[in-house]
């Protein structure tokens, strides 16, 4: 059976199991509950490919065996698989069993899994509704989850890769029903891996997201890079978010990477002794002109972000570049974030620090997206690419791309294809200068333009309108108003007959 074959076998069974709470939960909500018994489930199978691998090898030396699965990456009791919580489907105390066997994971794998469980509760009356309604969902949910389709033993999904994908495709399925709150926790893939592929993570790069979601743009960075030497880092703020991402980075095999669970802005947890620690690559999907980002704290940040000025109350796009810029390594690295289009042309406060910005030659390149791309958010945004290794107060040229007419139509959301996505990335890459779809500017034009990015006034995709063949439209006219004096004619011809 081929890997999109498996693949497919998992998504339409976990896709079902989703009907159980369908109607009842939010997307945004149940996505946790669905994913989480994913990642049990992993566990549980992976635990049995190495207890028969290793029972094979060890002809059944049980203290043999015993050592080797300690040496797992993972610890799994022999009361905490997902068998043991099938065997317990019909329990009046379903609800608390599940949540019991997760804190005993989470104790048995301190290092790894601390705290990823403790945001989620399968015994919540708020969220499964009461013993009854809560007990029958949760056993649904399991028997669901039975299905001899959805087998991740490793000599079933092969390369971990396979079940990397199934989450991803899964979150980003919960995503598109999520509405508004999809941007929480997820960017879509295509904008994902256009963004990592303009910043270009290369071997032995630290690569950073301060705003990590559930973890897909690091996961789509990290790919870019073509080999397994990178190290990740992450942080969100949002408890449930971090834990998928947590997840995330486990079904990739990705288990070194760093993800931290607070407030970037207010409380960034990616320190070096008393200062940020730096990366070659920082990329981002911020929440856009996020209202109440922290300005309060601003003037007295203690690493000094702010120092271009502080960005108004109710829009914290800035706040979150320059966090970013504050973290790219000196004299080499680079930033990639997804903006809405105010940030290139708001004034005020904002202005001041593009003006800094630009000044500073840190501003490499503008992409400006289709509309629509973005689940639960219709507006059209930006791609901004920045680059420490530019001289510094160097006046080089910033390039701009109007990506926004190259896209496909979806059914609910428009769509990168990789044909777009290829000429974004190999224009921005040669610099090269089409026209009504990019442009080098200068810094003398952005100065005369008062440091205004809007894409418009670099990349000119005015369509004169058609000539309009006077003569030819007279004519035109001439034959209608003929045409029409003839019907009046029969007309006037027709009532004289009828005595009118």
């Amino acid at each position: 059976m081929s890997d999109q074959q498996i693949k497919n076998d998992i998504y339409n069974v976990v896709w079902s199991a989703c009907d159980t709470f369908r109607g009842t939960i939010e997307p945004s909500t149940y996505k946790d509950y669905i994913l989480t018994m994913l990642f049990v489930k992993y566990l549980s199978d992976v635990r049995k490919s190495k207890i028969a691998e290793y029972e094979k090898q060890y002809n059944g030396n049980t203290m043999r065996i015993e050592r080797a699965m300690n040496n797992e990456r993972f610890s799994i009791p022999e009361d905490c698989t997902f068998e043991y919580l099938y065997g317990k489907r019909n329990d009046p105390e379903i609800g608390q069993t599940i949540n019991t066997v997760l804190e005993k994971i989470e104790d048995a794998n301190k290092a790894k899994l601390h705290n990823v469980f403790r945001n989620i509760d399968f015994n919540s009356e708020h969220n499964l509704g009461k013993p009854r309604q809560r007990n029958e969902r949760l056993k649904n949910l399991l028997d669901d989850f039975n299905n001899p389709k959805l087998d991740l033993r490793q000599e079933r999904v092969g390369h971990l890769d396979v079940i990397g994908d199934v989450y991803e495709f899964l979150i980003a399925k919960f995503a598109s029903q999520a509405g508004k709150k999809a941007g929480e926790f997820y960017t879509p893939s295509e904008v994902s891996e256009t963004l990592a592929r303009l910043v270009a993570p290369e071997k032995n790069n630290r690569i950073c997201d301060p705003t990590c979601g559930s973890g897909s743009l690091l996961i789509k960075a990290s790919k870019q890079v073509g080999s397994r030497d990178f190290s990740l880092y992450g942080q969100e703020m949002n408890g449930a978010t971090w834990a998928l991402c947590k997840m995330n980075m486990f079904l990739h095999e990705v288990d070194s990477a760093r993800i931290e669970w607070e407030d970037t802005i207010r409380e960034p947890q990616l320190l070096e002794g008393d200062s940020l620690l730096k990366f070659d690559v920082v990329i981002a999907n911020p929440p856009f002109s996020l209202d109440k980002w922290g300005q309060e704290m601003a003037a007295g940040d203690r690493f000094e972000r702010f120092s271009r000025g502080i960005p108004p109350k109710s829009k914290g796009d800035w706040a979150f570049i320059m966090h970013m810029l504050a973290t790219a390594v000196e004299g080499k690295g680079r930033v990639g974030v997804v903006v809405p289009h105010g940030v290139l042309f708001r004034g005020a406060a904002e202005g001041k620090i593009r003006k800094a910005v630009i000044e500073e030659n840190l501003l490499a390149g503008v992409v400006g997206l289709p509309a629509n791309l973005f689940y639960g958010a219709g507006i059209p945004a930006a791609l901004l690419i920045f680059d420490k290794a530019r001289k510094p107060n160097g006046k080089e040229n910033v390039f701009f791309i109007d990506a926004s007419r190259e896209f496909e139509q979806g059914t609910n959301q428009n769509v990168l294809k990789p044909k777009h996505m290829d000429k974004i990335v190999e224009t921005f890459q040669k610099r090269e200068v089409i026209e009504k779809y990019s442009y080098s500017a200068t810094f003398d034009e952005i100065e005369e333009n008062d440091f205004n990015l809007n894409i418009p006034r670099y990349v000119d995709t005015f369509e004169p309108e058609p000539e309009v063949d006077i003569p030819a439209v007279q004519e035109k006219i001439q034959g209608l108003e003929n045409e029409l004096a003839g019907v009046r004619t029969k007309m006037d011809g027709y009532l004289e007959e009828l005595g009118f």
